[in-house]
């Protein structure tokens, strides 16, 4: 029983590996056999090797570092208000009426598309990318809170009512449990949506991060290092959606 256990906890760490696995030997494969160009599409090794060389250079894990600081700070902030605004208007009908339709307005302007008003805002320094980032964390983290809180179970309440507690109580023992997996599941879209509006905002005027890495390799057709930059990103955003699934995982242990 043990060992049926311990192999299927094996498998399932291993499985959602297998098809990334199997598309970098395909990758390896071709380049070897010379069905596509190594000049167009470098081969795994080679974009392995170039990022031990920018490692050994230090450049690599500098780039990193700063835009895992951005995309960080760029999270909390934008997640953080999201959250506020989602758990304001979920509970209180009068801010719901007041805020929730000009929000909603907001929440349908292409984020990217606000890139030429944050610079000229903030200008191109870490402020401009750091907003961004900020926005397009925003409105995935308050939508998913605010259908969460009102999406709780009225009978629910109604009983914790009964039992005479509070407002307070309500919201830390009722509300909030239940609105739980549907913020989490904005937690996990959110960090999403971090890195993907990172990679557009380390384009515009940036002297640092692998977004601006990868649009510098591309000026010397630098394919190697281009991706390495696109594999880099993958890999965070693997690494944001493990973070997330560990959360939701300690959390709501209590569904089990």
């Amino acid at each position: 029983m043990k060992n049926t256990i311990k192999m299927s906890n094996t498998l399932s760490l291993s499985l959602p590996w297998l098809l990334p696995l199997m598309l970098i030997i395909l990758w390896q494969t071709a380049i070897m056999a010379g069905w596509i160009t190594s000049s167009f599409l470098p081969s795994p090794w080679g974009v392995i090797k170039q990022g031990v060389k920018l490692w050994q250079e230090g450049s690599l894990q500098a780039n990193i570092g700063i835009s895992l600081y951005r995309a960080t700070i760029g999270f909390v902030i934008g997640g953080g208000l999201g959250f506020l605004l989602g758990v304001v208007n979920g509970v209180s009908k009068m801010a719901r009426t007041t805020f929730d339709s000009t929000i909603q307005m907001l929440r349908n302007i292409p984020h990217l598309a606000l890139i030429p008003v944050v610079i000229l805002a903030f200008g191109i320094d870490e402020t401009a990318k750091v907003s961004l980032v900020a926005v397009g964390c925003l409105f995935p983290m308050y939508i998913n809170t605010y259908h969460g809180i009102t999406s709780v179970d009225s009978h629910l309440i109604e009983m914790g009512k009964s039992y005479g507690l509070s407002k307070l109580d309500l919201f830390r023992k009722i509300i909030f449990p239940g609105a739980l997996p549907t913020i989490l599941m904005g937690v996990r879209y959110a960090l999403g949506i971090t890195w993907t509006t990172l990679i557009v905002a380390e384009t515009v005027s940036a002297d640092s991060g692998i977004g601006y890495m990868s649009t510098n390799a591309q000026q010397f057709m630098n394919m190697r290092t281009i991706f390495l930059c696109i594999l880099i990103y993958a890999g965070l955003g693997k690494l944001s959606d493990f973070i997330a699934k560990t959360l939701e995982d300690i959390c709501l242990d209590w569904r089990e």
